[in-house]
């Protein structure tokens, strides 16, 4: 198989590709390097395009002669829209379209897309499942749900197969986003204190990247609907308050005083209760392997041991 995968130096992509060359596939990564790293992916011997998904001409160069598309560009700040409200209509929706018309043209008829759990805004259902109806709370989720739509599209109109994906929050080695990594940026700065967004209270679902791959490879190998729409989360959830205390211990850090700002959420569009229903995907023989509580142990380990990844930096510059 010949598998295309944008966003293939970030975080969940680069482990996307380590998992397709060690299954033998040949893998291109088209990346712009926004947010993707040198490091995450030196150790492959594969092409590596560096350019946008909003450059139509270059794409469709770069993705022809695939068998299937793995797509995980995206902007990744759930936040970001509250500021730019083109950036997830440009580098979500359109940037989805981008890649399907691509596929259309070429005759690709496999794509893998990365999706999110804001896609069921503030839901009512916990555990949440899948045919849950969702009402949008965010332009990040909207823009998501906007690319499972077209994707589906697609698939009735040119016969294209889909695996889409709604993500809770993944953490893990190459993790470049999110608490965990907030947290750890503002003790850098402060030791003595963390500041928290909202009251500490809300609780999310956090899954190990190791376990999220996984779970991608085993629907994509088991599952053979033209659209194939899963959970992809943990069974189990944790408050932030708890978070930041094993965040703390694991850095060995003491007397920490909290500065909760207060609220139910974190920010507009940030839901309170994050836990998705995996049942359908664990019915095929998946399950997530790792805790949580080790999960963010592990990230904090990754994070200490590469503090390029934490700065922001690339190894050497």
């Amino acid at each position: 198989m010949k598998a295309f995968v944008t966003g293939g130096a970030g975080f969940i992509g680069s482990h996307i590709v380590d998992q397709l060359v060690k299954d033998g596939h040949d893998v291109t990564i088209y990346d712009n390097f926004s947010t993707g790293r040198e490091q995450f992916i030196a150790h492959l011997d594969v092409p590596v395009v560096r350019a946008d998904v909003l450059d139509l001409e270059k794409l469709k160069e770069a993705m022809a002669g695939h068998d299937i598309v793995f797509h995980f560009q995206a902007n990744a700040d759930v936040r970001g829209g509250i500021d730019n409200t083109r950036v997830d209509l440009e580098q979500n929706t359109i940037a989805t379209w981008n890649v399907l018309d691509c596929m259309r043209e070429l005759g690709i008829k496999k794509i893998v897309f990365s999706s999110s759990a804001t896609v069921y805004g503030e839901p009512a259902s916990f555990p949440t499942p899948e045919n849950y109806s969702p009402l949008q709370t965010s332009l990040y989720g909207a823009s998501k749900l906007s690319c499972e739509a077209m994707i589906q599209s697609y698939c009735e109109y040119y016969d294209m197969q889909s695996w889409i994906f709604r993500f809770v929050s993944w953490i893990g080695e190459r993790y470049t986003h999110g608490v965990i990594f907030d947290f750890m940026k503002k003790l850098e700065n402060n030791p003595k204190e963390l500041e928290i967004l909202g009251d500490g209270k809300q609780k999310k679902s956090y899954l190990d990247v190791k376990d999220g791959v996984a779970g991608i490879f085993h629907a994509v190998t088991h599952a053979k609907e033209k659209v194939n729409i899963f959970n992809l989360g943990h069974d189990d959830w944790m408050n932030v308050l708890d978070l930041a205390d094993i965040v703390i211990k694991e850095l060995g850090l003491a007397d920490v005083s909290y500065n909760i700002l207060g609220g139910e959420r974190g920010w507009k569009g940030d839901s309170p209760f994050v836990h998705l229903d995996t049942t359908k995907l664990k019915d095929l023989g998946w399950k997530p392997q790792v805790s949580i509580e080790q999960g963010i142990k592990n990230t904090v380990a990754y994070l200490q041991a590469n503090k390029d990844v934490l700065s922001g930096r690339d190894i050497g510059k």
